[in-house]
């Protein structure tokens, strides 16, 4: 398989992991299904990567912890929001985030097209003023939210990258975002964490959405540049309301299926002209 193939994959398995995710929430809730996905992940991740604590500055932990804090805040926020409204407009709420924080990097005046783009379609899922068109506005909060932690996440996944050797930093990252959400796991789901069947679900979120996807696109972008890995990214939200749809049974109207479109157009083009940017 190509390495266009290996994101593609990667999406794939991300998406339908999080639509696995939600028909879990019902037996462990939100912060309980975050908090399998994350120990599962980091245990897989710490086994596999074996990563080597000594030799490591302070600025190096700061930046590995930072990053363990975004991952976990963007996992608990996501969740909270796919609780509550379809997962494909959740995921487009969220995307929002990296796209804003590209529209600032590039500082082009075209970014204004793309952040208006984007903007028709938060118009759209409003219901042209209409209370977002009758959705949670929780859960449209907390999609928001995980997209600034999202943002985040980028910037120190990048710096991060840069400090560790191979997959040494995700798997660090991984271990502190279990270790903040264990706590609030156990507080909120109690000994549902340990019944077997939830316990084999998480299991699988964990694999789908973490562990899978990450190692796809580590040999991915090992052969993809990555202004073509960051444009793939923006088809997400597409991915994410197919596995809705599929696994979850929740069909979007046509105008959120717009909405969604303009979203991810917003995104292509923020990064093309990031891009175009760095060539120039």
């Amino acid at each position: 398989m190509g390495p266009v193939g290996l994101v593609l994959a990667g999406c794939v398995s991300v998406q339908f992991g999080g639509a696995v995710a939600v028909s879990l929430m019902p037996r462990a809730g939100a912060v309980g299904v975050v908090t399998l996905r994350l120990v599962v992940a980091a245990i897989v991740l710490l086994v596999v990567c074996r990563p080597r604590l000594r030799g490591h500055s302070r600025a190096d932990w700061g930046t590995v912890l930072a990053f363990g804090v975004a991952m976990g805040g963007m996992n608990l926020l996501f969740y909270q929001a796919a609780a509550r409204i379809p997962l494909g407009l959740a995921v487009t709420f969220e995307v929002l985030g990296p796209l804003a924080l590209s529209v600032i990097a590039s500082r082009r005046a075209v970014n204004f097209l793309w952040a208006g783009l984007a903007l028709g379609g938060v118009f759209l899922l409003g219901g042209a003023g209409d209370g977002l068109g009758g959705l949670d506005l929780v859960g449209v909060a907390f999609a928001l939210a995980a997209g600034v932690m999202w943002a985040t996440y980028i910037v120190f996944s990048a710096r991060t990258g840069r400090r560790f050797p191979q997959a040494d930093g995700l798997a660090l990252a991984m271990a502190v975002a279990a270790v903040l959400c264990l706590p609030l796991g156990i507080a909120t789901a109690g000994d549902k964490l340990l019944d077997p069947v939830t316990i084999a679900l998480g299991g699988a979120v964990a694999i789908m959405s973490s562990v899978l996807p990450y190692t796809l696109e580590l040999i991915a972008l090992r052969r993809l540049p990555a202004s073509t890995f960051a444009v793939m990214m923006s088809l997400e939200p597409a991915i994410a309301a197919l596995a809705g749809f599929l696994v979850l049974s929740q069909a979007l109207s046509w105008v959120e299926a717009a909405a969604i479109a303009l979203v991810i157009a917003a995104s292509m083009g923020a990064v093309r002209t990031q891009v175009g940017r760095k060539k120039s």
